[in-house]
């Protein structure tokens, strides 16, 4: 009997956490924003899609993004997705937003 729609894409599934965007420096949230982070990445109108992989498939060249990656990759997560209103997580470093952030809130 063949495998529903549903279980198979519950087999595919991926595990990802959505944490706030305060957990990357400055620098690297611009270059989340312009598309040019070390690593794959898909930026969004509130943050972006930043590819992990179990095991981890790559090192971010960007210290604050490798620092999260060894905290995602022990918590088996394989995607982080960053998002202006998403979740601090406590243990995690956090930098203070920029004025060109809370610029680009109004």
């Amino acid at each position: 009997m063949p495998q529903s729609a549903a279980d198979t894409l519950r087999d595919l599934a991926e595990p990802l956490a959505a944490i706030s965007l305060r957990h990357l420096s400055p620098e690297t949230r611009q270059k989340l924003k312009d598309d040019e982070l070390s690593v794959n990445a898909y930026p969004t109108g509130v943050g972006g899609l930043v590819f992990v992989g179990i095991p981890r498939q790559a090192v971010p060249r960007e210290q604050d993004l490798a620092v999260l990656f060894d905290s995602a990759e022990q918590a088996g997560i394989a995607w982080l997705l960053f998002d202006d209103e998403a979740e601090v997580v406590d243990g995690l470093p956090l930098f203070a937003p920029t004025e060109r952030d809370v610029s680009d809130d109004g």
